[in-house]
This record gives C-alpha cells, sequence and structure tokens, in this order.
C-alpha cells in the first residue's frame, strides 16, 4: 500500500513510518495540516493515517490546528481514500468529531504498531470490495498474509515487481494506468518513467508464464491482470 501518515510527533511518527516500511509499504509523511492537504491533493494514496492535533504551518511558533481541516477537505472534493485517525485515548469528542467528517475508523494513543497496519489492511479491503484470497488462474493473492503463490509454493518478488502485481490483482480483471502505478511505485523525491515500469511489466510476465494469468497492455489505457482463457475470449471476441 502506499499511505500518508499525518502526525507531528517526531518519535512516533518515525516509529510508525519505520514499521510500515519494514512492511513493505510505500509511505509519505505530512508534518502539518497544510502538508497534508498538499500531499492529499496531488499524490493518491491507499490510506491516511491522520493525527487530528497538528500545527497548521511551519512557521515559528505555530498555532495548532485539526487534521480534520484536511480530512473535511478531501471529503468536499470527493476523496474517498480510507482514513485512520489517531486520537486521545479518553477524548470521546475527538472520536466523534473524526467520524462525523469522514474518517473510517480511529485508534486511541498508546496503541500498538500491529495493530495499526491491522486496521489499515481491513480499511484499504472494505474500499476495494475485495476478500483476503482471490485467484487468477494459478496465481492466489492473500492479502492478510501479504504474499503471492502459484500452485500453492510461494513466489519471493523484488519489492517493487511485487507493488506492481499487488496493483494489477486488488481487484484483478480492473485497468490499472501507467499513471497511477508509476504515481504508486515513486516517492515525492524520485519520479519512476515508462521505461522502469515497463521493465518492471516484462519481467513479471516472464515470471507469470504458465500460470494462467497474463498482464494485458491495453494502449492508451494501462494495464490489466487477466486469465489467460479470458484474454483468449477477449481476442477472439475483438477478431
Amino acid at each position: 500500500m502506499r499511505i500518508l501518515v499525518v502526525e507531528d510527533d517526531a518519535v512516533l511518527r518515525d516509529m510508525m513510518v519505520r514499521s510500515l516500511r519494514d512492511a513493505g509499504h510505500r509511505v509519505d509523511v505530512a508534518r502539518t495540516v497544510s502538508e497534508a492537504d498538499h500531499f492529499w491533493r496531488v499524490q493518491a494514496f491507499d490510506a491516511v493515517l491522520l493525527d487530528l492535533n497538528l500545527p497548521a504551518t511551519d512557521a515559528a511558533g505555530p498555532a495548532l490546528a485539526s487534521g480534520l481541516t484536511a480530512l473535511r477537505a478531501a471529503r468536499a472534493r470527493g476523496d474517498g481514500t480510507p482514513v485512520l485517525v489517531l486520537t486521545a485515548r479518553d477524548r470521546t469528542e475527538e472520536r466523534i468529531a473524526g467520524l462525523d467528517a469522514g474518517a473510517d475508523d480511529y485508534l486511541g494513543k498508546p496503541f500498538e504498531l500491529s495493530e495499526v497496519e491491522a486496521r489499515l489492511r481491513a480499511l484499504v479491503r472494505r474500499s476495494l470490495g475485495t476478500q483476503d484470497v482471490s485467484e487468477v488462474g494459478a496465481l492466489q493473492l492473500d492479502r492478510k498474509a501479504r504474499l503471492f503463490a502459484l500452485r500453492g509454493q510461494r513466489i519471493d518478488l523484488p519489492a517493487r515487481e511485487f507493488e506492481v502485481l499487488w496493483e494489477l490483482m486488488t481487484p484483478p480483471g480492473r485497468v490499472v494506468s501507467k499513471r497511477d502505478l508509476s504515481a504508486k511505485l515513486s516517492d515525492f523525491d524520485e519520479n519512476l518513467g515508462d521505461n522502469a515500469l515497463e521493465a518492471f511489466i516484462s519481467r513479471l510476465r516472464k515470471k507469470l508464464a504458465g500460470s494462467g494469468a497474463g498482464i494485458r497492455t491495453l494502449r492508451g489505457l494501462g494495464y490489466m491482470l487477466e486469465s489467460e482463457a479470458a484474454a483468449s475470449a477477449a481476442a477472439v471476441g475483438g477478431a
């Protein structure tokens, strides 16, 4: 997943970011309401982890602001990205305010980092309308375990190939544009070019050979993961 962490507490933020990255996720960080609003507007995320008590800006002596400002702005422009709000455990009014503003779930501080990741996974599954396990041909994705298997045998992939295949299979059968794939695989300070993306796709196609699943290129649209039977039917229908 690509996750935006919005948290101004340096110690807590660094712990969350390190834990999420160690689990294989791509993480961007915002420390203020203005940063959160900017990142959220220019980048597509799978989920947002949002603290409510934040500085408004990076200016000296910033006034405290609410992360709800960025959340309300996102919902007002129709952004449905799943949001997990972090609140003080004894602040019921904060939890209510967050849910009313459009948050999908909340987690009281202090919390276990493993619970943060589990809740984010659950939010993303619900937003995609997907189950824990899905299959295309002999290829299987277990989202809970975060692994791919081919005929029951685990497939070990380099990080970015894993992310490309994950994106194409959550859920399978949908078209994913080159732009969206590149955005998911890039950091704000590093852009992934078309040539690099095509190289990842080419290597994945070779690894999926004989699996009954394939990556189809739809010119001008992007890529789609589908069964070989579906691809053959589409080819016949288009003949």
